[in-house]
C-alpha cells in the first residue's frame, strides 16, 4: 500500500540503530500509526500504551554504555513519594503523574520491559533504588548469556489497570471544580455554574489579551489589550473570592467547558495574523465576544439565586459594556 511504501522509505532513511529498532517493532506490532522523518509511534501495541522510535540517539551508560532511541510507555500511577527513588534508579525512566504514564527508554525492548518491571518493584516496596540497579545489571548479564530472564520477556505490571491518571489538586483559592468530581448534589446549583461561566469568560479574555501583547499591534490596541488583561484578571479573582464567601464552588459543567473550547477555537483564528491584520481581527473578535457575553449575563442574571451573585453579574456587565464600547471606538478610529 501507499502507506507502507511511505513508512518503509522513512525507515530506510533512519540511522542504522534506530532503523533496526523500527524494523523490529514493525515485525512485532505492524505499521506505526504515526511516522515522520524524526519519530515513529505505535499506539496500544501489545501490553504497551505507546511505543516510540526516534531518529535522535542519546548516550546512556547504565547498566553499560549504549544509545537510547526506543521508548515503551504503559499506564501506571507513580506515587509522589516514590518519584525521587525512581529518578535515582534510572535516568531514562520517566513518568507523567497527570496522564498516569511511565516510560522506559533504551535500545532493546527487553531492557525496557526490565526497566518497567524493576520500577514496579520500587513502587511496591520490593526493592530500593540500589537493589533495583544491581538487579538490572545482573539480569542484563543473564540476558546476554542467552538465559532469557523472565523480567526481560514479560511485563509484570498489569497493563489493563485503568484509572492511573492524576489531575492533582487546585492551589488557587476558590478554583472551579470539574462537574464529575462534585459529589454533593446540594452544591450543584445555578450559582455554581454561573460563577464558572464568568470565570471562563475572564480566562478567555485574558488569553486573547496575552496573545495581543505578543503581536506588533498599534499602541492603542496594545493599551486596550493590556486594560482587558488587567480588568478581566481582577474580575476572575473577585469571582473566585465571591464563591468562597458564599460557600459556592464554581462548577465546570459541559456547557461551561464548551465556552472555554469556543474561546480557544476563536483565538486560534487570530494567531496566524500579524500587525494591523491581527489588531483589526482582535477588535472584531472583542466586539463579537463581548456582545455575546452581555447576552449571556442578562440570561444568567435571571437565573442567579443569591443577591451577591446578582450584584457581581451586574458589576461584570458594566465592565463588559465599557470594553465593548471602547472596542467599537477603536475599530472606528482605525477605519478613518
Amino acid at each position: 500500500s501507499d502507506d507502507r511504501t511511505r513508512i518503509n522509505k522513512l525507515v530506510s532513511e533512519l540511522p542504522p540503530r534506530p532503523r533496526l529498532a523500527a524494523l523490529q517493532m514493525m515485525a512485532t506490532y505492524g505499521l506505526p500509526q504515526e511516522a515522520t522523518a524524526d519519530k515513529f509511534v505505535w499506539h496500544d501495541a501489545g501490553p504497551f500504551k505507546r511505543i516510540n522510535v526516534t531518529k535522535a540517539e542519546h548516550h546512556h551508560d547504565f547498566p553499560l554504555p549504549h544509545m537510547d532511541y526506543l521508548e515503551h510507555t504503559i499506564d501506571y500511577r507513580v506515587p509522589a513519594d516514590k518519584a525521587a527513588a525512581l529518578s535515582a534508579y534510572d535516568g531514562s525512566l520517566t513518568f507523567d503523574r497527570t496522564r498516569g504514564e511511565m516510560s522506559a527508554r533504551c535500545d532493546l525492548e527487553g531492557h525496557n520491559i526490565l526497566t518497567l518491571n524493576l520500577a514496579h518493584d520500587i513502587v511496591t516496596g520490593k526493592k530500593d533504588t540500589e537493589e533495583a540497579r544491581q538487579a538490572f545489571g545482573h539480569t542484563v548479564v543473564e540476558d546476554f548469556k542467552g538465559k532469557y530472564p523472565a523480567d526481560v520477556v514479560t511485563l509484570r505490571v498489569d497493563p489493563s489497570k485503568k484509572g492511573t491518571t492524576y489531575a492533582d489538586q487546585p492551589v488557587i483559592p476558590g478554583s472551579p471544580k470539574r462537574a464529575a468530581t462534585v459529589t454533593d448534589d446540594s452544591k450543584k446549583n445555578d450559582d455554581a455554574e454561573i460563577l464558572a461561566f464568568v470565570a471562563v469568560v475572564d480566562m478567555n479574555e485574558i488569553l486573547a489579551a496575552d496573545q495581543a501583547a505578543k503581536e506588533k499591534v498599534n499602541p492603542q490596541v496594545m493599551q486596550y489589550a493590556k486594560k482587558l488583561h488587567q480588568e478581566h484578571g481582577t474580575n476572575l479573582e473577585q469571582t473566585l473570592m465571591l464563591g468562597q464567601r458564599n460557600g459556592v464552588t464554581p462548577i465546570l459543567t459541559p456547557a461551561v467547558d464548551t465556552m472555554r473550547v469556543k474561546g480557544a477555537t476563536e483565538l486560534a483564528t487570530l494567531v496566524p495574523l500579524d500587525g494591523d491584520q491581527f489588531g483589526k481581527a482582535y477588535l472584531a473578535a472583542m466586539i463579537k465576544g463581548h456582545t455575546e457575553v452581555l447576552a449571556m449575563l442578562d440570561t444568567k442574571l435571571t437565573d442567579a439565586e443569591s443577591e451577591a451573585v446578582k450584584r457581581h453579574l451586574t458589576e461584570t456587565r458594566q465592565h463588559v459594556t465599557q470594553h465593548l464600547e471602547e472596542a467599537r471606538k477603536l475599530q472606528t478610529s482605525m477605519k478613518d
